[in-house]
């Protein structure tokens, strides 16, 4: 399979493992609506891949992914369906890397942030640089963590655990994430590329279908968990973009001072 068309991501293949890199290093990787339909269009023809036995998937530059663009979101405030879309969207490629038969590396080079560590640890193996960060600051914003994290967080280290940081929005270093089991691996910066190369290949030379399988097999709670929340949770997310907390948020970001929330 060839892919072409993509202007936002970068695809790479070596033997049986392809590598997708988020190439808007100038935005760190944020992903805005053209990223997000590429994404949603990749997720879907690598699961057609015959070629692929697994994929690798991390950022260009400093950064894996920074999460929404919140530049967008500025010009979103008045136009709900930019919104609706994004989020219909975002359930879909939620669903496609779920659905999708390669296990995903994710090679979390920099910090991944709201939507990019939902990406993130959506992938079957995480495997970090240690000067990483992650972190799911929707609540910083002003908007509901309804885009996948709040199905992913708990299942990975318990419901104590993430609802301090979903509520808080606060950053956990890729070492405290190792400890904890949100992500596999958290190595030196100089060490990452190795790892990621050495896992990847332990994958694709080992029995395809019974991996591919075993994915499959283990999602199927991941799967129905998803889709008992995902709708509720966009849908409050959507809300939520309405609030005057979210354009407060986003101006403040804009102008570079601290937001000042009203609770309306």
């Amino acid at each position: 399979m060839s892919y072409e068309n993509y202007n936002h991501i970068l695809i790479e293949r070596k033997g049986k493992v392809l590598t997708a890199t988020l190439n808007r290093p100038e935005a760190r990787n944020a992903i805005n609506p053209a990223l997000d339909a590429e994404l949603l269009r990749f997720f879907f023809e690598v699961d057609q891949d015959d070629e692929c036995t697994v994929l690798v998937l991390t950022g260009a530059g400093k950064s894996f992914s920074a999460g929404g663009d919140i530049p967008d979101m500025l010009s979103s405030i008045e136009n709900i369906e930019n919104f609706e879309k994004g989020y219909k969207n975002g359930k879909r490629i939620l669903q496609s890397m779920l659905d999708c038969d390669k296990p995903i590396i994710c090679r979390l080079n920099g910090d991944a942030v709201g939507l990019g560590a939902t990406l993130a640890i959506f992938c079957d193996v995480v495997i970090a640089a240690n000067t990483a960060r992650i972190a799911d600051p929707h609540v910083r914003i002003g908007l509901v963590a309804g885009d996948g994290g709040a199905v992913m967080w708990p299942q990975l280290i318990g419901y104590a655990r993430a609802k301090h940081y979903l509520l808080t929005g606060d950053f956990m270093s890729a070492t405290e994430a190792q400890e904890m089991g949100l992500i596999m691996y958290a190595v030196p910066p100089e060490e990452l590329d190795a790892k990621v190369d050495e896992y990847a290949q332990k994958l694709a030379n080992g029995a395809s279908k019974a991996i591919k399988w075993t994915k499959a097999t283990l999602n199927i709670g991941l799967k129905q968990m998803l889709s008992s929340m995902v709708d509720a949770g966009f849908a409050l997310e959507t809300v939520s973009s309405r609030s005057k907390d979210h354009a407060e948020a986003v101006s403040a970001f804009v102008a570079k001072r601290k937001p000042e929330f009203t609770g309306r």
